[in-house]
């Protein structure tokens, strides 16, 4: 009977050794799932940082592409006014010289033009000797005419131009 006794001793701790084995596995793993539901949540939170990080990266790249977009718009209205601002320009000295051309020839065909000097003080003789009328200057007659020409109310009654 001791024998049994033994053996029934050696069961009872093999089978408490067994239970006391089985307990801590069971605690090993629902520590390991406890652990594995922590670092779930903990991923889960980085997944929703994560996200909200490239939300906010992606609104702040559109809203510099949008930025960029308006500033090249603005360059090229700006290189756009700059051309045309040339161009006006180059127009206007175009008429400024079709301007300076016609005054010119008006001042060349005007009979009552009182000076042979232009304004820029000039001669009006062309390279041949011939004042703007075609006259030869030294054929003209005197300074007399040139006041007979004028106004009277500007005309000194003595017979001196006095514009000079």
């Amino acid at each position: 009977m001791t024998e049994v006794i033994i053996v029934l001793a050696i069961l009872v701790v093999l089978v408490a050794a067994f239970l006391i084995y089985r307990a801590s596995q069971r605690r090993v793993i629902e520590g390991r799932r406890t652990e594995a539901q922590e670092l779930r949540e903990t991923a889960q939170t980085h997944d929703q940082r994560a996200e909200r990080e490239q939300a906010e990266a992606d609104r702040q790249a559109a809203r510099a592409r949008k930025a960029q977009a308006e500033a090249e718009e603005k360059a090229a209205i700006a290189r756009s006014e700059a051309v045309a601002a040339q161009e006006r320009s180059q127009a206007a000295e175009h008429e400024g010289g079709l301007a300076r051309e016609h005054h010119e020839r008006a001042r060349a065909i005007d009979p009552d033009m009182p000076d042979d000097r232009d304004d820029d003080g000039r001669d009006g003789l062309d390279r041949g000797g011939l004042d703007h009328d075609g006259l030869e200057r030294e054929g003209r007659a005197g300074r007399g005419d040139d006041i007979a020409r004028e106004d009277p109310r500007t005309a000194d009654p003595r017979g001196a131009d006095p514009r000079r």
